[in-house]
Order: C-alpha cells, then structure tokens, then sequence
C-alpha cells in the first residue's frame, strides 16, 4: 500500500528573472517509484484584474540532471508512516536538465485563480530510478508573485 506525503513551501517568491521555473522536483530512491497525486498552486499576489495572466506549466519526466532548487522535506500525511525515502526540491531557477525528458501534462495557472488537481487513482505521474520528475513553469512571469505551492506524492 503506498504511502502518502505533502511537499509544500508557503508564500513562496516566483520572480520574472527566474525565467523557466521548477516549481517541484522529484527524485525517487532506488527501488521505490513515486507518484505525483495532486498540485496546488495558490497565488497570494498579483490578483488584482490589471496583473490577470496565465502562465504555462507542464509536468515532465525523464530529466536525469537536478537543478537548484530549495531541498524541502516531505511530510508524511499519516504520522505514523516513515519518512519519505524520495528527495524533493521546491522553486528551481535553475532547471533540471539532461537525459530524456518528456511533457507528460500541459497546463495552465490563471494567477487570480490558482490551479488544483488531484489525479484519479493509478493516473498520477510515476518516475522512478535516476529519472527526475518536475512541475515547471514553461516562461517568465509578467509580473514577481508570491504563491503557496503544495504537491501531494504516493510512494510504493
């Protein structure tokens, strides 16, 4: 039965100069695949209607080089499960690269209204071994916002 974690950062700065943006990356342990289960993107900032925009995203696998996001734990949504054995990094400026990757999900996030998925069972996004798994903003916002960021992983 998998096991179930958050990983998350609140009010986290999104700025135009980062261009690119890895939002999450996943790297699972050996032996232990992940699933991405759910994102949540809220942006607390530029909601007024003047700043309305969309900014492109997309889920990718298949990047084997890591970027230099923030290393975030993840939280085990059961207390009594163990630690997560995955790795995770949140707001990557510099992005994950390398390897074969492939855009699995293409989505978009209006910055009034935030963005929130949860996958059917079985139909989240897997990676496992030295294969990255990333959330990524695919431009440069218009304007800096700030935003709270939340991804919900199964590990099996």
């Amino acid at each position: 039965m998998p096991r179930f974690y958050t990983v998350s950062a609140e009010n986290q700065a999104i700025g135009i100069a980062d261009g690119d943006n890895d939002l999450l990356e996943l790297d699972a342990a050996a032996e232990k695949p992940i699933e991405l289960v759910g994102i949540c993107i809220y942006p607390l900032t530029e909601i007024q209607e003047a700043q309305e925009e969309w900014l492109r995203a997309q889920v990718i696998r298949g990047h084997t080089t890591t970027g230099n996001g923030t290393t975030t734990t993840p939280r085990p949504c059961d207390p009594d499960d163990v630690a997560a054995s995955f790795t995770a990094k949140i707001d990557g400026a510099t992005i994950a690269s390398a390897g074969t990757a492939v855009n699995m999900h293409p989505f978009g996030v209006q910055v009034r209204a935030g963005y929130e998925i949860f996958y059917p069972e079985r139909m989240g996004f897997k990676t496992s071994g030295a294969s990255l798994l990333v959330v990524r903003l695919m431009a440069a916002a218009v304007d800096d916002f700030n935003a709270d960021l939340c991804f919900w992983v199964a590990e099996v």
